[in-house]
């Protein structure tokens, strides 16, 4: 891990979506390092928090950067309206980055995701890709890309958008979480004929990227982040059984039976429908060789010791 002294310059940061998932693991994050660190959301908590209404130019002025996480997530049950998404993650976007360029702040982070670039990747995804999303959610993260870099950028400030693959780490109940209640019970994994690898991201190793723009401040522009290996479903089936102190169990049922049921789960709104089988057997590698060579860094957590760590929080 390299080492560098905070640039004295960049100390006010705010931090949208500060109560969300990623928000709560960052903020203390920051503030260990020696930050001033300043949380906006939709409905405040406390007085140390502002709401997007109370976000005053004054407030712009005094902060250095701003690490924009705000957004409607991803909708694996299909119930969630498409202009829900471009509300909450192009038009804020929008409104927040307008802001952020009549102020005195430097820096801007935007979180968008991977799916803004692809919901389907073949080979290794990188930041040179063609962007096109499929979902809602994927191509109202790109809207506001596309806004931010349509946007002409003062010498003076920095933008750095964010797409990050899957997020975990203590805490955090996504797919992992529905994965391990699975296993832990004895439940067989019913998917391993599927050959898949995909990338994950730990909450650590992005609270350690976000630090290192702050500190370093490379030049603009998008940079993808995930783990540095990718790995199989069925070897996240056996790191589950690892953490977890129980034996996994792997079955190969045939593909075409399990699409099947895929497609009924869909129909009949079961847990298990056609996007979520995808998501559990899909290969979805991410290329961070970028950022990671801008940056000149190493991760400070493997993908196994990030997922473990995830992993072992579920006993709790």
């Amino acid at each position: 891990m390299i080492n560098i002294k905070m640039n004295q310059q960049l100390k006010n940061i705010l931090i949208t979506g500060a109560t969300g998932f990623v928000g709560q693991n960052l903020t203390p994050y920051l503030l260990e390092k020696g930050y001033s660190v300043t949380g906006v959301t939709r409905t405040p908590k406390s007085t140390k928090e502002y709401s997007y209404q109370t976000l005053s130019k004054e407030i712009w002025d005094t902060s250095t950067a701003i690490v924009h996480l705000a957004g409607k997530a991803h909708d694996l049950k299909g119930v969630s309206n498409e202009n829900d998404y471009f509300e909450a993650n192009t038009e804020l976007t929008k409104k927040l980055f307008h802001q952020f360029l009549e102020s005195d702040c430097k820096v801007f982070i935007y979180m968008s995701s991977v799916k803004a670039a692809a919901d389907e990747v073949e080979g290794v995804l990188t930041e040179t890709v063609v962007a096109r999303p499929i979902t809602a959610y994927g191509k109202s993260k790109l809207a506001a890309e596309t806004y931010l870099l349509e946007q002409t950028l003062p010498v003076t400030k920095k933008l750095y958008i964010l797409r990050p693959c899957m997020i975990h780490g203590p805490g955090n109940k996504g797919n992992l979480n529905l994965l391990y209640q699975l296993v832990s019970k004895g439940i067989p994994y019913p998917l391993g004929a599927f050959e898949n690898k995909r990338s994950f991201l730990s909450i650590e190793n992005l609270c350690f990227v976000i630090n290192q723009l702050l500190n370093q401040q490379p030049e603009s522009g998008i940079y993808n982040i995930a783990d540095d290996m990718a790995i199989s479903t069925n070897e996240l089936v056996q790191l589950i059984g690892e953490g977890s102190g129980r034996p996994s169990r792997i079955l190969k049922f045939p593909k075409r039976l399990l699409l099947g049921f895929g497609k009924l789960g869909t129909f009949l709104h079961l847990p298990i429908n056609e996007e979520k089988l995808q998501k559990l057997t899909e290969s979805y590698v991410v290329d961070t060789t970028k950022i990671k060579k801008v940056l000149n860094i190493q991760l400070p957590e493997s993908t196994k010791q990030g997922l473990l760590k995830t992993i072992k929080s579920f006993q709790e």
